[in-house]
């Protein structure tokens, strides 16, 4: 197997065959690199950019690695994929780090009305997203393999907009954490199960009623559970912080609680003399 120049491995398989044939085949060129790790960096280096920002000053603002640590964590677990679904690994990573993103945006996200700032979170979101894919993919972008983990981060990141924004709604005169919690479950479970609902009407309608519901929509329940998985702990940050808990509420547009009155003694009746 001589190594030839410009990173090319050349590998001959070689026996004496006697007079049956040639001692040699036909050698098989392969062009070899060095592993590069920078990609797998950028993501991260991303990140602490983002804490550069003026908002991000404090040393609060590096907490936001505790959540990110978290859900990279639950993107490790020996999940039971099916076969070839690798991409749905890749698809939960770029996930994490758009919401890194998100969270640490937040200041710049809010807008003066919910739908607004919403569309602002859904592009943060899955620009950040879609950049943290194509880096781990930078090596190997014609091959179109990273397209599926493109498409189910962009169903990932329009459901979990829509989501924020119907539990900011939900919760916008009673904010608490089980309430907010309880909603975005609700609210991304609901905007998940709609997804699927053409394609099981066109595949019924086109099998004459021989699907089964459980083919679609089984699935897309757990994808709905990692997806509240991986925003879960982000939302724990936002609850048990004062700095991310301001955000989140800035984010969705929560109403400020009216402070309790003010009881204040009436001044005592004066009684003038003639």
């Amino acid at each position: 197997m001589p190594l030839t120049a410009a990173g090319n491995l050349s590998i001959v398989a070689s026996a004496d065959l006697g007079p049956l044939g040639s001692k040699a085949g036909t050698p098989l060129e392969y062009h070899w690199e060095l592993p590069n790790v920078a990609p797998q960096l950028l993501p991260w280096l991303v990140i602490l950019g983002l804490l550069a920002l003026k908002p991000n000053r404090n040393g609060a603002a590096w907490l936001i690695w505790l959540p990110v640590g978290c859900a990279l964590a639950i993107t490790g677990l020996p999940l039971a994929l099916p076969s070839g679904a690798s991409f749905l690994l890749d698809a939960a990573v770029a996930f994490v780090f758009g919401l890194a993103a998100v969270w640490l945006l937040s200041t710049y996200l809010r807008r003066g009305q919910r739908f607004v700032t919403s569309l602002c979170v859904l592009i943060v979101l899955g620009a950040f997203g879609l950049v943290s894919l194509l880096f781990k993919q930078s090596t190997d972008l014609s091959s179109g393999n990273w397209i599926p983990a493109a498409m189910v981060l962009g169903f990932g990141v329009l459901v979990s907009a829509g989501a924020l924004l119907a539990g900011g709604w939900l919760c916008r005169r009673c904010f608490g954490p089980v309430r907010l919690y309880l909603s975005l479950l609700v609210s991304l479970l609901a905007l998940w199960l709609a997804l699927p609902v053409p394609f099981f009407l066109v595949a019924l309608s086109t099998s004459g009623g021989q699907v089964a519901w459980s083919e679609f929509f089984i699935p897309v329940t757990a994808v709905a559970g990692v997806n509240f998985a991986l925003l879960l702990p982000f939302l724990v940050l936002s609850s048990a912080h004062p700095l991310f808990r301001e955000r989140l509420k800035s984010l969705l547009h929560v109403q400020p609680l009216a402070p309790p009155p003010l009881n204040v003694p009436s001044a005592p009746a004066v009684t003038l003399t003639t």
